[in-house]
């Protein structure tokens, strides 16, 4: 391994498995795993009351977190697998808020061009894993779950973000990537499907 303070970055829809396969493989490889955080958020109760008002404001808050994050990550002496990226802040969550009106498109540039100016200091992940699944997967591992907040979560804004998930992952440029196809590889399960993930990020880290 180069150096101790490498991240690898994991990416996905709601649902996908993020936390989930950032455990497994953190324990795998012996990598410190970072989880998202979204309950301690000030602004999320006044945004789901408000969202055309509380867009903006959250939106930046998560990227401030993800950015202190990063920070975190790249002063740790140990390498770190981090679930969910900053690039899915702006290019899937900021963008589809503003494409469905609840974000002003004055308040979209100014928080794109702050987003700019953040990841132009930092480095990108050693390899980016895409899980990419089909909605009736999505929704299956949703309700598997069963968290509260998540019960109202509809198709339509599920598929949004998918679209918007492929066509970001189709132009992301800023190092390795490879999709795992959550319809296919059950890696909660499937130990040989676990096998293949850790074959395809060991080919960049060591």
């Amino acid at each position: 391994m180069e150096n101790k303070n490498i991240y690898i970055a994991i990416a996905g829809n709601i649902g996908s498995g993020k936390t989930t396969l950032t455990e497994m493989l953190a324990k795998q490889l012996n990598f410190t795993p970072q989880f998202e955080q979204v309950d301690d958020n000030p602004y999320i109760a006044d945004f789901y009351d408000d969202m055309k008002h509380w867009a903006f404001h959250m939106q930046v808050y998560f990227l401030n977190r993800r950015h202190s994050t990063l920070l975190d990550i790249l002063n740790a002496d140990a390498p770190t697998i981090m679930d969910r990226t900053i690039y899915e802040d702006a290019h899937i969550f900021a963008a589809n808020l503003h494409e469905i009106g609840n974000m002003s498109s004055r308040d979209f540039e100014t928080y794109i061009n702050l987003y700019r100016t953040i990841i132009s200091a930092l480095p990108a992940p050693k390899v980016l894993i895409y899980l990419k699944g089909s909605i009736s997967k999505l929704v299956e591992q949703i309700q598997e779950r069963g968290r509260e907040y998540e019960e109202n979560i509809s198709i339509d804004y599920l598929k949004r973000l998918n679209q918007k998930y492929d066509n970001w992952y189709s132009t992301y440029n800023k190092g390795p990537k490879f999709i795992v196809d959550i319809d296919k590889l059950d890696f909660k399960r499937d130990e040989s499907a676990m096998e293949f993930i850790q074959k395809e990020v060991s080919k960049y880290i060591y």
